[in-house]
């Protein structure tokens, strides 16, 4: 007699239940990061790391992505919405209740990037509309640029207009006090200031729609792509803001 195979549910579980792939997990919940960043957050060793890292990149649990500042360095990520529906996967065999967004701490978060014409400007216009209005969401860049039409376009067909927003640059918002600095992309962590009143510093390294090239359709689907990760990425952030911040003032 043939013997049942476990579910991937289960199987999924087995590869969370790892006590250094959770370590990894956890540390990349927060913010990408690369491997010496990884080994000096964790304290584990180099090569365990990379072990490790492998396997979750081959359950796609975690993406690699090469520095736009320096092709040399790849960061590493977590897939929330692979992860999310993994564990979606795990309740629904459970039967366990959906879990709503707690309330919102009344925080600002700021995003940068580069030009502040795509990235950045569609994770503002996902956290405001995400949040409904209760996260106040800044954007701004070390070098702005028009906000990119494709950007607008893809934000307005997936219901999170952005055309009221416009570009600025960092130093319009250095009086805004965010709680939360948010780089979406390399370039922008090297580039940006330091903002020590910030209670956290974080990077998500997002491939630079604008950069790709080719036919209309091609440009298109990279837009949709960083669009579509970035709002993933923003509902991991608001999951995010109540453990950190709790109940606070302005």
């Amino acid at each position: 007699m043939t013997e049942p195979q476990p579910s991937s549910a289960l199987i999924g579980l087995r590869l969370l239940a790892d006590e250094t792939r959770w370590k990894l997990i956890t540390t990349l919940r927060e913010s990408d990061r690369q491997v010496a960043e990884l080994v000096a957050a964790t304290g584990l060793a180099q090569n365990l790391i990379s072990y490790h890292l492998h396997t979750l990149r081959q359950a796609g649990l975690v993406n690699p992505h090469r520095s736009d500042a320096d092709g040399r360095v790849v960061y590493y990520s977590l897939n929330l919405t692979a992860l999310a529906a993994l564990l979606a996967q795990i309740g629904r065999e459970l039967a366990l209740p959906e879990a709503t967004l707690p309330p919102l701490p009344p925080v600002t978060v700021a995003f940068l990037c580069r030009a502040n014409s795509a990235r950045s400007q569609m994770a503002e216009g996902w956290l405001r509309a995400l949040s409904g209005g209760q996260v106040r969401a800044l954007s701004a860049g070390t070098q702005p640029q028009p906000i990119h039409p494709l950007a607008i376009s893809v934000m307005a067909e997936a219901g999170a207009p952005i055309d009221g927003q416009v570009a600025k640059s960092i130093e319009t918002i250095l009086d805004q006090k965010p709680h939360v600095i948010v780089t979406v992309c390399d370039i922008a962590r090297e580039e940006c200031p330091v903002w020590p009143d910030a209670a956290r510093h974080i990077h998500w390294s997002i491939a630079d729609p604008a950069a790709v090239t080719g036919d209309d359709d091609q440009r298109y689907a990279a837009f949709v792509a960083a669009r579509d990760e970035l709002r993933a990425r923003v509902c991991g952030l608001l999951a995010l803001l109540p453990r950190w911040f709790g109940e606070i003032n302005g």
